[in-house]
C-alpha cells in the first residue's frame, strides 16, 4: 500500500509535465528543447542530491564498470520515453497526450516475460500476472472514455504523429526503468539510479540540444523556466519518487504493475491542472464516468496487492 501511494504522490508530480510540455507548445517552444532541458537541469539537482547522501563514487563506479547497459536502457528509459512525449505535444492537446500516457499500465504488464527471476538457484521466465492484465485494462476504459468526447477533434496527422510517439514511450519507460533494475540488483539506491541514467542519456540530449540551436535557435526565457519547473518537479521528484516505489517491488510483477497502474491518476490531475492554470472546462459526464472507473480500478489494484501481501505473509509463516 505504501508503494502505491508513492505511485499516486510521483503522478501528481509527473502531471506538471503534460501541463507545461503544451503550454511550451503552444507559445511556439520546440520539442528539442523541452526535451533537452529538463534533464540538464536535471543533473546539477541529482549530483547535490547523491553527494549529500555520499553516493557518487559507488554511482560512477558503476557507471563505468558497464557503460553499454547504463547507455542502451537510459536511452530507452529516458531518451525513448521523453522524446516522443514533448514530440507529441507539438501535434495533440494535453488531454489526448496524457491519456494515452496511461497505456504504459497495460504495456507494463505484458512485458513481464522479458524478466525473470531466481528461484532456488534458478532462474525462471516471469509470466504475465492475469488479475493485473484485468485490472489495468479496467482502467484502460476509464482512460478511453475520458478520450470519446474528445474524438471530433481528432484528423490523421494526430493520430500518427500525436498517439504513435505516446505508445513508443509507454512501452520504453517501464522497459528501460526495470532493465537497469535488472542490470543493477540493488547496488544502487533509487537517487544513484536516476543519477547514473541521467548521465548515460546525456549524449543525446546534447545532440538534440546542437540541432536545436542550428533549426530553431536558443529557447525562450518562458521556456527556459517552464523547462527548469518540470525538470524540478517531474524529472527530480516524480522520477524518484516511482523509481523508489517500483525498486521495493522489483520481484513481484504484480505489486509492480499495481505501482506502475498509480501513473493512471495522473490524467486527473492534468484534468484539475488544466482547469486551474488553462481554464479548461469541466469534463463532460461521459469523462467523469472514466475518470469514476479510473478510481476503481486503483482501488482493484490495492485490493489485489493486499491479499498477495496477506498470503504471502501466511506461507512465510
Amino acid at each position: 500500500m505504501r508503494e502505491i501511494l508513492l505511485g499516486v504522490l510521483a503522478s501528481l508530480f509527473f502531471a506538471v509535465t503534460f501541463i507545461l510540455n503544451r503550454s511550451m507548445e503552444v507559445s511556439g517552444g520546440s520539442w528539442l528543447w523541452s526535451s533537452s532541458l529538463r534533464f540538464f537541469f536535471m543533473l546539477p539537482f541529482l549530483v547535490i542530491i547523491v553527494s549529500y547522501r555520499k553516493g557518487l563514487t559507488n554511482t560512477f563506479r558503476e557507471l563505468k564498470s558497464a557503460p553499454m547497459p547504463w547507455f542502451v536502457w537510459s536511452f530507452v528509459g529516458f531518451v525513448l520515453f521523453y522524446g516522443p512525449l514533448t514530440f507529441a505535444a507539438a501535434y495533440g492537446p494535453g488531454w489526448l497526450i496524457s491519456g494515452m500516457w496511461q497505456f504504459t499500465i497495460v504495456a507494463g504488464v505484458l512485458l513481464a516475460p522479458l524478466f525473470s527471476v531466481k528461484m532456488k538457484g534458478r532462474l525462471i521466465k516471469q509470466k504475465i500476472p492475469i488479475v493485473s492484465l484485468f485490472i489495468s485494462l479496467v482502467i484502460l476504459i476509464g482512460i478511453i472514455l475520458i478520450q470519446i468526447p474528445n474524438t471530433k477533434t481528432l484528423n490523421l496527422s494526430t493520430v500518427f504523429l500525436g498517439i504513435l510517439p505516446v505508445i513508443v514511450a509507454a512501452f520504453a519507460y517501464p522497459l528501460g526503468n526495470r532493465k537497469m533494475m535488472d542490470h543493477l540488483d540493488g547496488k544502487l539506491d533509487t537517487f544513484q539510479r536516476v543519477l547514473g541514467m541521467t548521465i548515460a542519456s546525456l549524449p543525446t540530449w546534447i545532440i538534440l540540444a546542437v540541432v536545436a540551436i542550428f533549426t530553431v535557435g536558443h529557447p525562450s526565457m518562458s521556456q527556459v523556466i517552464q523547462s527548469l519547473i518540470v525538470a524540478v518537479s517531474s524529472g527530480v521528484i516524480a522520477t524518484t519518487l516511482f523509481f523508489m516505489a517500483t525498486d521495493r517491488v522489483r520481484n513481484h510483477q504484480g505489486k509492480l504493475a499495481a505501482v506502475e497502474a498509480t501513473q493512471s491518476t495522473e490524467i486527473l490531475f492534468v484534468i484539475l491542472g488544466e482547469m486551474l492554470i488553462l481554464h479548461i472546462p469541466l469534463p463532460e459526464p461521459i469523462a467523469l464516468i472514466g475518470l469514476s472507473i479510473i478510481i476503481l480500478g486503483m482501488f482493484l489494484h490495492s485490493y489485489y496487492t493486499k491479499i498477495v501481501n496477506t498470503k504471502l505473509a501466511f506461507k512465510k509463516t
